[in-house]
């Protein structure tokens, strides 16, 4: 079996799955990504409270939201993330409160003024059904004059000489943590790149590995656009990440949405 056979379609692999175990584990240590916590920050002061962040993982940025005072739940699919969310949350001496749930199928208590996505969050949708009911779940849980705010990019395609290397770091007990790329694969008629990682941890004669497909499923702007206009919502404003209007050319998208009229 060659690499590209060993990675799953979008739809063979359940996105709920990948946090768990090991790769909830070493998360936090080897992550290459951090949310810009000013621009959620802002947007919650802009739009208002109570606000509520889908995919909050192991709390960022919503911890740190929380210890500013801010009025923030979590949604996240993972077990091991939240549980990791708790502790973390616990050693700051931080109240949060977060809910076990799908983001495409929120079932919450109450509404939200402002509602949004961390970074490449959206894209962990496996298909434009999920993105479809997600943004259905935001309708649905944003508050009339609320707001939601939407990252949304198109991710690049790996080079070569990046397969087979290495990303490390030192857990807390000393343990080498690695996460290595096999193979990937890209379709882009699907709008689907699929990349099989390898999680490691090594403590003395203790090793522990295990292989999942980071798979990420992107939109163009007209393609989110009607999925947004099927959920009920309208587009407010495209901006890029650094909060300027977006051009055509533009790959890292905000997307502002309103509750349709």
């Amino acid at each position: 079996m060659t690499q590209e056979e060993r990675l799953p379609r979008a739809t063979d692999f359940d996105p709920a799955d990948f946090y768990t175990g090991i790769v909830a584990e070493i998360y936090g240590p080897l992550k290459a990504f951090s949310p810009e916590l000013e621009q959620y920050a802002a947007f919650i002061e802009e739009a208002g409270a109570p606000a509520l962040e889908l995919g909050c993982g192991d709390g960022d940025p919503l911890l740190e939201l929380r210890r500013r005072g801010l009025d923030i739940d979590g949604v996240d699919s993972s077990a091991d993330m939240l549980e990791r969310l708790g502790r973390r949350a616990c050693e700051y001496g931080i109240a949060a409160t977060v809910f076990h749930q799908r983001m495409e199928s929120p079932n919450l208590p109450r509404r939200y003024q402002a509602i949004f996505l961390a970074g490449p969050t959206f894209t962990l949708l496996p298909d434009d059904a999920a993105a479809l009911a997600t943004l259905r779940g935001i309708r649905t849980h944003l508050a009339e004059n609320g707001a939601a705010l939407v990252p949304l990019f198109v991710p690049s395609p790996m080079r070569p000489e990046e397969i087979g290397r290495a990303r490390t770091a030192v857990g807390p007990d000393g343990a080498e943590l690695r996460v290595s790329v096999l193979a990937e694969d890209r379709d882009e008629a699907a709008r689907t790149q699929s990349t099989l990682l390898r999680y490691e941890r090594h403590h003395g004669a203790s090793r522990s590995v295990v292989e999942r497909p980071w798979i990420l499923h992107w939109y163009s702007r007209s393609e989110f656009q009607a999925l947004a206009a099927a959920a009920g919502l309208t587009v407010t404003a495209v901006t890029d990440a650094h909060g300027a209007p977006a051009t055509a050319s533009t790959t890292d998208l905000n997307f502002r949405l309103k509750v349709a009229a």
